[in-house]
């Protein structure tokens, strides 16, 4: 684990101290992050903020993220560079590479995922994005793709984001090894050692042929199951380690001085062939998340000065519009201006049902991606149906979506889980225990009466034996599939630490409104009075309403002529006057009409409300409806409700929920513990709290955390995020188009549909059981091998076909979750 401590420089006027309480709120967020070990504010001229934080848990980015969340602004002097690259040949390379990067001046931490990602955080007064790409360059490393640099305060990108890629050395030939059969080379070399290997064993069985030419043939098996190897063990070497390739390449040197080459030559075909097909099947996991950045398409249809023209994806500009045809991909993200299709989001949300999308009511309107209403936004990768679109692009291609769910599932990758960094110290331990015991055993001849050779060659199959190659891959083949598949499924997990922790989650905590519910208020209930109708009733309603700009009366007007069904005319309302705390008061063909609460009728009459209207009013209120008078003059017209109605898929999800295990869901909410024990009632939350302020909510996410241990909070990611920074995992809803709420939750659901959730627990839960099942798999081989091998009951060919056998199933094992299907 490695503690980093920043002093950033706060850029707020006239900060006196720490109880300022712009820098409150902000030491408050971090504080309250895991991974974050202590932030306060430093004494000096200029204030600093000082962090002191895991960067294994926890990217800079993440730490920027809650300081742009708390309004205060980090300056630029720490930047985070993310690096597209081949060169990786397995897990434990592309940890030496990372060690290897981060020794460059001024280079804060530097991360190489096996998925082919490199992160690297630096300090600009002491490098600079040139001298950090020479640092990878000087690695095995190879810059393919885009550079992603995410710069001070806001979103701000390097010269690589926009669709315009920078290359590095070795462009245009992408060969993981720079042999001469691409990046294949290393499988290639490994089937080829086989090959000389059998061939030499055939021939040493056969009478009349020359010793010699079976020993050939041995040796060139020698050479080409070796050469990677060796090129790794130097690598290692001039780091001061010592890894499992030099351990390697001993026992194969010692088989061969014992002038045992068909043995030497059998442990590394072995083990060459076995990292070759690993590598080959983290590329699968790979590929995975290489298809979410051709999602998009490279060019698009622009209208430009009466014409349409086609040109690069790059080159389009914030209020352009782009012509999307019939079965095509959309370009970018934007709102849709003319045309009505129903587009296919799923490659970007999840959504299996096509999405209506129908024009803006202003088609000339430039509005924020994250306002408009799912209608009328439109995401680039997603495939437009059977009719033409018209769209105004909103984000410049390096700020979709897309781009940011590609660039932060790729960030994911290199975030390390509580698994990984734990089976990452054991093997610091590990593997010099295992030198010193080959050591010890070079010289059991000395105490056990046999000869150097026995002693030497028992030696070495210890080494084999004890080799933590599947150990190494166990954890990050399963953080690396299952981040994979969640982004298919719309879903982004930040990494291996949200992955572990979701999947061992007691409790559920959810925001109400918006997440819970619709977060629009619906007509539920009109009653009208004895003697009056409902078209009587709704035609008076909605002539007042009309008028009123609250959210209430909007949705009394909507659902009121929705029963009405247009055919009947509504009169005009005049002299509309709102009355505080009580209701409106309007004119209607000449009359007074007033729609509000008890209090105001109490008022207006000096007289208790009717028992039959209050009675109907109470029964109303108890199902956690907003309920509301309509008076005319001296007549009671009746009474209507209004409800922000549960989720359509709620009640399913939460049940789903409780299948996987989770016992209790709480809700969070502002509003009347009446109105929150409604809606629980309905949708089958366990533990409904309402009347809760925000801090309130955040004292509520600490109480169930020690009650349950680990608990997760579900919201918009948004005005939730103090109670979701409090909870052991943040989830976002409805992430899409929201760039704070995809940079501050740990899990987001790039839909506004609740029932991605039990997906996600459920894959997490999944990769977590995997990541348990390759520990036991991985330990329990190197625990038999070693006594086996101590006792000279195997040898080296076994313990090799064992080892190495192991690491194939452990990665197998993992790249089940790609496959995963929500229950």
């Amino acid at each position: 684990m490695r503690k980093i401590q920043l002093d950033l420089p706060v850029l707020l006027p006239q900060i006196p101290d720490e109880r300022d309480q712009c820098v409150t709120r902000l030491l408050t967020a971090l504080n309250a992050e895991g991974g974050i070990e202590k932030a306060h504010l430093k004494e000096g001229p200029t204030p600093e903020v000082c962090i002191h934080y895991d960067s294994e848990q926890l990217s800079l980015k993440k730490v920027k993220a809650i300081a742009r969340r708390t309004g205060a602004e980090i300056t630029g002097r720490y930047r985070h560079l993310l690096v597209d690259v081949t060169g990786i040949r397995h897990q434990r390379h592309a940890r030496q590479l990372g060690d290897q990067i981060g020794k460059a001046p001024g280079v804060l931490e530097a991360v190489v995922s096996g998925a082919g990602v490199a992160r690297i955080e630096y300090d600009s007064t002491l490098t600079d994005e040139s001298a950090v790409r020479t640092a990878i360059t000087k690695t095995d490393l190879r810059v393919t793709g885009k550079v992603t640099e995410d710069n001070h305060a806001g979103h701000d990108h390097g010269p690589g984001e926009h669709g315009k890629e920078k290359h590095g050395a070795g462009d245009g030939h992408n060969h993981d090894h720079g042999g001469i059969f691409g990046e294949n080379t290393e499988l290639y070399f490994a089937i080829g050692s086989g090959v000389f290997w059998l061939t030499g064993l055939v021939l040493s069985f056969l009478a009349g042929v020359a010793e010699v030419i079976p020993t050939v043939l041995f040796v060139i098996a020698i050479l080409l199951g070796g050469y990677f190897i060796l090129i790794e063990a130097i690598q290692t070497i001039r780091q001061g380690k010592f890894e499992i390739d030099f351990l390697m390449l001993v026992a194969a040197a010692g088989a061969c001085a014992l002038g045992e080459f068909q043995e030497a030559a059998l442990l590394l075909f072995l083990f060459s062939i076995g990292h070759a097909l690993e590598n080959y099947a983290m590329g699968r996991a790979r590929k995975s998340i290489a298809a979410l950045s051709d999602l998009a398409p490279p060019t698009a249809l622009v209208k430009r000065d009466g014409t349409t023209t086609e040109v690069g994806v790059e080159e389009l500009k914030i209020g352009d519009v782009i012509v999307v045809r019939p079965n095509s991909k959309i370009a970018a993200d934007g709102a849709v201006v003319s045309g009505t299709s129903a587009v296919d989001q799923a490659p970007i949300t999840g959504e299996s049902v096509p999405v209506d999308k129908s024009p803006l009511p202003d088609p000339s309107a430039t509005p924020e991606l994250g306002t408009l209403a799912p209608e009328h936004r439109a995401f680039a990768g997603t495939i437009n149906g059977s009719s033409p679109l018209e769209i105004r692009v909103l984000k410049l291609a390096g700020d979709s979506t897309l781009s940011r769910l590609v660039t932060l599932v790729k960030e994911a990758e290199t975030q390390q889980s509580p698994t990984q960094q734990l089976t990452d110290k054991f093997e610091r331990y590990f593997v010099p225990a295992v030198i010193a015991l080959v050591v010890l055993l070079l010289f059991a001849f000395l105490v056990i009466d046999e000869p150097f050779s026995k002693s030497f060659y028992r030696a070495m199959a210890v080494l084999v034996a004890a080799s933590p190659c599947a150990l190494a891959i166990s954890t990050p083949s399963a953080v690396l599939a299952g981040v994979a598949r969640a982004a298919r499924q719309g879903v982004l997990i930040k990494g291996g630490r949200p992955l572990e922790d979701l999947g061992g989650i007691n409790a559920l905590a959810f925001d109400k409104t918006g997440t819970l519910t619709e977060g629009k208020p619906r007509l539920t209930e009109v009653i009208p009075s004895a003697g009056v109708t409902e078209t009587e009733l709704l035609t008076v309603a909605i002539a007042v309403e009309e008028l009123s700009d609250h959210p209430l009366a909007a949705a009394i007007v909507k659902g009121g002529k929705e029963r009405l069904g247009g055919t009947v005319d509504i009169i005009s309302a005049e002299n509309l006057e709102a009355l505080t705390a009580r209701g409106v008061k309007a004119t209607v063909a000449g009359k007074t009409v007033h729609i509000g609460n008890r209090r105001l009728f109490r008022e207006l009459t000096e007289a208790d409300i009717p028992a039959e209207i209050d009675q109907r009013m109470a029964k109303l209120e108890d199902t956690g409806n907003t309920a509301m008078i309509v008076h005319q003059d001296d007549r009671y017209l009746g009474v209507i409700s209004v409800m922000d109605v549960a989720r359509p898929e709620a009640k399913a999800t939460l049940a789903a929920l409780k299948k996987l295990g989770i016992e209790k869901m709480v809700m969070l909410t502002g509003d009347h513990q009446k109105v929150a024990d409604a809606v629980a009632a309905d949708i089958g939350i366990t533990n409904p709290l309402g009347g809760l302020l925000p801090e309130d909510k955040v004292a509520a996410i600490e109480r169930l955390r020690a009650e349950e241990g680990m608990v997760a909070m579900i919201g918009d990611g948004v005005n939730d995020a103090p109670a979701m920074a409090k909870s052991t995992v943040g989830i976002a809803m409805g992430a899409a188009g929201s760039d704070v709420a995809l940079e501050t939750a740990d899990v987001a659901l790039m839909a506004d549909r609740l029932d991605n959730l039990p997906f996600a627990i459920g894959l997490s839960r999944k990769a977590k059981s995997i990541i348990k099942q390759n520990l036991i798999m991985s330990l329990g081989m190197v625990a038999i091998l070693i006594p086996l091998t101590l006792l000279g009951i195997a040898e080296i060919g076994p313990a090799v076909i064992a080892h190495e056998g192991s690491t194939l199933v452990v990665v197998g094992n993992a790249l089940r979750l790609l496959g995963y299907k929500a229950p």
